[in-house]
């Protein structure tokens, strides 16, 4: 009756990793009505233990990971837009440099890939002019 585990779109469907004590119940239910013929009632019934079956375990586990790592990211991406801002903030506040809005497009541009990137950024050195 139930699916394993929430859908990513709708959250509130009843799962039995999401409903544990609400599906007991209905379980409980359940027995209770097919065994009070025998004269019996059950006073508890709960899953104990659920588990995906082999062949869907590893997907689901990269399915895991693959939300775990969206939900770094957007933490990561939270961060350095911040960051950005307040760079540009502070170079504008205390007039260190004026940039036109082409330059702040590149620098911003410059500061999200150092700052979001999975290594450690690679100084260049610039020999040139800012105009080329």
């Amino acid at each position: 009756l139930y699916a394993y585990d929430d859908n990513e779109t709708d959250r509130s469907e009843l799962t039995l990793r999401s409903g544990g004590d609400e599906i007991n119940d209905q379980l409980e239910q359940k027995l209770n009505e097919r065994l009070a013929m025998a004269g019996m009632e059950i006073v508890e019934a709960r899953i104990n233990y659920l588990a995906y079956a082999p062949e869907i375990a590893a997907v689901m586990l990269r399915r895991q990971q693959a939300s775990a790592i969206i939900s770094a990211r957007e933490k990561i991406v939270e961060g350095a837009v911040s960051m950005v801002r307040m760079a540009l903030q502070k170079l504008s506040e205390e007039e260190i440099v004026e940039l036109d809005e082409e330059k702040k497009a590149a620098m911003v541009s410059n500061l999200l890939v150092v700052l979001c990137a999975d290594e450690a950024a690679q100084p260049v050195v610039n020999a040139g002019t800012l105009n080329h």
